[in-house]
């Protein structure tokens, strides 16, 4: 398996962030707070990045490994992170769990460009389809990951995330063809019709 996904952007490269890029990370989510205003209705708490980095799953969750991954710049500041996590509830399911840009880099096509190579870095790893969850009537996440193929397959209601309870739509795409039924058989908790669990 390839360590990291390869930088698209001239000046910039991929980075493994472990504990010890905690300092790092925080500084990024406070720099950042875009994210956190949408999906929480505040900043990045003190100790946001050590939840990012060590949060477990619940208990019963299969996954092969959780990969968050750093994009810096020449200056070694953090211009982009994706925490992805490999073959989530099962094998071939890649979960795109949080995927931040730094604001001031917006409105040039770096996200696009960024996801891009981590969407062909997990295909060629073994992914056959991703999924993620997004918070509804966050429009700019909503719009994004419409562009990038990503389809809604289920809506959670009554989320909570920092101060604010919220509804989250679960997202999927594939990546090696496949049909919505082929993916709901292999993560039934996705199903439209299931309870939030």
């Amino acid at each position: 398996m390839t360590n990291l996904p390869t930088s698209p952007l001239a000046g910039i490269c991929a980075i493994k962030l472990d504990a010890k890029a905690e300092p790092l990370l925080q500084r990024f989510f406070e720099a950042n707070p875009a994210y956190f205003l949408a999906v929480q209705g505040e900043p990045a708490r003190p100790g946001a990045a050590q939840e990012e980095i060590h949060e477990p799953f619940p208990a019963g969750w299969s996954f092969t490994r959780k990969w968050l991954i750093g994009y810096v710049d020449t200056a070694s500041s953090l211009i982009a992170i994706a925490n992805v996590v490999s073959d989530l509830l099962a094998t071939g399911v890649w979960h795109v769990g949080t995927f931040i840009v730094a604001t001031e880099r917006h409105g040039k096509g770096e996200a696009q460009v960024l996801f891009a190579s981590v969407e062909h870095w997990a295909r060629d790893n073994g992914a056959q389809w991703l999924r993620l969850g997004v918070v509804a009537g966050n429009a700019r996440a909503q719009r994004f990951w419409h562009s990038q193929g990503f389809t809604q397959v289920r809506t959670r209601e009554g989320m909570e995330f920092g101060s604010l309870t919220q509804t989250v739509l679960v997202m999927y795409k594939p990546l090696a063809g496949g049909t919505p039924a082929e993916y709901l058989s292999l993560v039934p908790r996705d199903q439209p019709d299931r309870h939030n669990d």
